[in-house]
């Protein structure tokens, strides 16, 4: 069983709210490579965001990420390995 560590929810986390942009609703895929394994997050999620005032103006942050559909792979040599991923411990890496 693959572990998936805080880095990696980090990095998935920073992943799928860059490729959400500024939509409120996302549904598609994130691949990257992690270290040694590929990962792919496949969902569809609702993006709730807040708004951040700074001195410079403000900015729409993300705030949470509802899921709707996920799943979430991880190949370590091309082959796929089961994994531990949780969406609640990701959604905690906002």
């Amino acid at each position: 069983m693959y572990s998936v560590s805080s880095e990696l929810y980090r990095e998935t986390a920073a992943r799928l709210t860059e490729a959400a942009g500024a939509a409120g609703y996302f549904s598609g895929s994130v691949c990257f490579r992690f270290a040694q394994t590929e990962c792919r997050l496949t969902a569809s999620v609702i993006v709730y965001r807040r708004t951040e005032r700074l001195p410079e103006g403000d900015c729409e942050l993300v705030a949470d990420l509802v899921p709707v559909w996920w799943e979430f792979h991880t190949l370590v040599d091309g082959a796929e390995v089961l994994n531990d991923f949780s969406f609640a411990e990701l959604r905690r890496s906002l």
